[in-house]
This record gives C-alpha cells, sequence and structure tokens, in this order.
C-alpha cells in the first residue's frame, strides 16, 4: 500500500505527539496498592508515581519521567525554600526560577538556532542567484545549495532542534504544574534511588492521621496573590467557549516582540509573495496562544512569559532589534544603526580556485564541452561537405 504525501507528511508529527501524550500520562496519579478485603478511603487520593515498564507504551513513558521528575525536584525545592522564607506566591517564583534554569541550560542550543537563522538571512541574495542560475533543474539548484552552505557555514537543520525541544519542555511544563502541584502527596516522585531528595512540607497533613488528606486539597499551596490559584485556568472573559486571560495576551504580545525580533528588516523592492506569507505567519502564531487562556493553567504561561523574555534578550544580544521597529512608523532613537554586542559573523569569502565547480562557470563550461559534437574529417566527411 503506498502512502498519500499529506499521511507521508503529517505521520511523524503524530507519532511525536503520541509520544509526548505518553509522556504526560506516565506522571498521572495511579491506584495505590490495597489488600483483598481492604476498602480504600475516600479523603485519599492517589499518590503521584512514576511510570513502571510494564509494556512498550510504559516502557517509553518509564524513560521519560526522569526529566518530569528532575524538573518536579527542582520546582518543589526552590518553593520550599522560598515558602520557609515567607516569601509570598512562593510556588509562582519557583516556576520562574525553573524556567531560567532550563533556558540557560540550552543557551548553547538555541544560540546555533539564532546564529543558523541569521547566516540564512544573509546569504538570501546568494541563494537567489543559484536558483535563477538553475531555473528548471530542482537537481542543481539542491547540490549548489547544499555547497553554498558548506562554504558559507550555514547548517539548516541548527535551527530545527530547539522548534522540537520546545513542545516536549512545554508539555512536561504542562504535567508538572497540572499533576504535580495539584496532587495530594507527590512524596514518591522527589525520591531517587530510595533516596528522598526534597523533604515536602504539605499543607494537606490531617492532624490525627499525620498523613496528606484529600478533603484538605493538594500538597502545595498553589495560590498567589493576585492572580489566584496558577494549578488551573484563570479566564477573566469567556467569548464562544474560548477564555481570554491577561497572562496568555502577556504572552501572545511577548511571543510576537520575539518573532518580529527574527525577522529581517523588511525590504520595500522585494515584491516576492513566498516572503510575504513567511512574514504574515510569523506574526499570526504567537496570537493563537490567546485561545489557550481557558484551557491552559495560569502556571504555564507564568514559564511561557519567563522563557520568552529569555529569549528575547537573547536575541537582542546576538540578532539585536531584527524588524522589531518601526513600529506604527516610530523609530526609537536607541534603535537606529543599532549593532547587537555578539553580532552573526560569516565566514570569509572562499578562494575562487577552491570554489565548487557547480558555483562557478567550470560546471558551465564543462557541460557545454561535452554537448558539443567533435568534426569528422577523412574521405567521409569530405564526400558528405561535396554533396
Amino acid at each position: 500500500m503506498t502512502l498519500s504525501p499529506t499521511v507521508r507528511r503529517i505521520g511523524p508529527a503524530l507519532l511525536f505527539f503520541v509520544l509526548v501524550a505518553v509522556v504526560i500520562t506516565a506522571c498521572l496519579p495511579g491506584s495505590a496498592p490495597t489488600g483483598s478485603g481492604a476498602v480504600p478511603s475516600p479523603s485519599y487520593a492517589p499518590p503521584l508515581e512514576p511510570a513502571t515498564p510494564q509494556d512498550p507504551l510504559s516502557l517509553i513513558a518509564w524513560l521519560f519521567t526522569p526529566l518530569f521528575q528532575v524538573m518536579l525536584i527542582i520546582l518543589l525545592a526552590v518553593y520550599q525554600f522560598l515558602e520557609n522564607l515567607g516569601l509570598p506566591g512562593a510556588i509562582a517564583w519557583a516556576i520562574v526560577v525553573l524556567t531560567l534554569i532550563v533556558r540557560a541550560v540550552l543557551i548553547p542550543l538555541y544560540r546555533k538556532q539564532l546564529v543558523s537563522q541569521r547566516r540564512m538571512q544573509l546569504i538570501q541574495p546568494e541563494l537567489k542567484e543559484v536558483q535563477k542560475r538553475f531555473k528548471g533543474d530542482q537537481m542543481k539548484a539542491r547540490l549548489a545549495q547544499q555547497e553554498l552552505f558548506k562554504e558559507r557555514g550555514v547548517n539548516p537543520l541548527a535551527g530545527c532542534l530547539p522548534l522540537l525541544l520546545q513542545l516536549p519542555l512545554l508539555f512536561i511544563m504542562y504535567s508538572v504544574i497540572q499533576n504535580g502541584l495539584t496532587n495530594v502527596d507527590p512524596s514518591a516522585m522527589l525520591t531517587v534511588f530510595g533516596v528522598q531528595v526534597v523533604d515536602i512540607e504539605c499543607q494537606n497533613i490531617n492532624p490525627s492521621t499525620g498523613m496528606p488528606d484529600a478533603a484538605l486539597g493538594p500538597c502545595i499551596d498553589s495560590v498567589v496573590p493576585i492572580l489566584g490559584d496558577i494549578a488551573v485556568p484563570q479566564a477573566f472573559l469567556w467569548i464562544a467557549g474560548f477564555g481570554l486571560s491577561f497572562l496568555a495576551i502577556a504572552s501572545a504580545l511577548l511571543q510576537l516582540v520575539q518573532s518580529r525580533m527574527m525577522l529581517p528588516v523588511a525590504d520595500p523592492t522585494n515584491d516576492d509573495p513566498n516572503v510575504r506569507i513567511q512574514r504574515q505567519t510569523m506574526l499570526f502564531l504567537p496570537l493563537i496562544s490567546v485561545v489557550y487562556g481557558g484551557f491552559l493553567p495560569a502556571g504555564l504561561f507564568i514559564y511561557w512569559i519567563v522563557a520568552t523574555v529569555f529569549s528575547i534578550v537573547q536575541q537582542y544580544l546576538i540578532v539585536g532589534w531584527g524588524a522589531m521597529f518601526p513600529l506604527f512608523g516610530w523609530t526609537p532613537a536607541f534603535a537606529v544603526d543599532h549593532t547587537p554586542r555578539y553580532p552573526v559573523a560569516m565566514p570569509p569569502p572562499p578562494d575562487p580556485a577552491k570554489r565548487a565547480a557547480i558555483l562557478t562557470d567550470a560546471d558551465k563550461k564543462t557541460t557545454a564541452t561535452k554537448t558539443i559534437r567533435p568534426r569528422e574529417r577523412g574521405r567521409q566527411g569530405r564526400r558528405g561537405r561535396r554533396r
């Protein structure tokens, strides 16, 4: 059976989302084992436990569970420290600290992405020349582009890996907030090789039993001043079934700023419709996150906002303001002729004698030579001419 191009294109994406869903379900509360005649108390919810490898799906979940566990341990360790200091809204600040730690670890990876994207923008004129030269010959155009990327030090795949990491991190962070902050007893996920890394002090301890009680709420205090309970969605207005959240709107606006900074400065003379569509898509996609305000917990938008601000600072240092200005016809003085602190440098131009033949006239000359039929000389040739 031959699969259609559409199925082949969306197949890897569907598999990816299935794997992410497996990771999330691995951290969902499971049923606690009881004796044959025991009746579980209705006031106790199942504790948060790691997955056990019993079948292929649970094996995959078990492999990805450590990442969830590490993020939950860091989050609750910071929360416990700030809670002991008496800081209001300790869980929100713990999410901020966790986000900064995650993004700091990924700085080299995201820097490669920014450098690759910036170099791709810088060699666009050369790519257009290659497309014009080999118009109608897709094979040679592709080979010429590969040689050009190699000479100019551009790796198109370097910009893909950070994009692939964003969704898993977002889903895992969602699971940490959705399941870790709303669970009655997450102590099992705080234990590594039989050692409890974080000794969390739950707020739902029943004085009579000394155990977490579901009737007293979750273990973690997820209520933040002004924001409310960040473990659940916080929508101030519902329109046609979609909730609007202040945090979701702030997140979308910051993503819009990030997208504009990543775009090159618009060229009024460039009337390429593909470039126009690409710019409109990059500016429209951040606004989609507004519709998630009524479905995703508010704590996830805190993570999203901090991560976006971190990316904006990183882009400012490497790429600069990009196409952020002019904004509604206004360009501030600090953005005029701005030079990034760590600008992206292109490799020096290669020696013309060492360039690939496909990027020089040598390829054309070789091809033309092969297409010329040598003139035949001799008796047969003279007879042909005599006729």
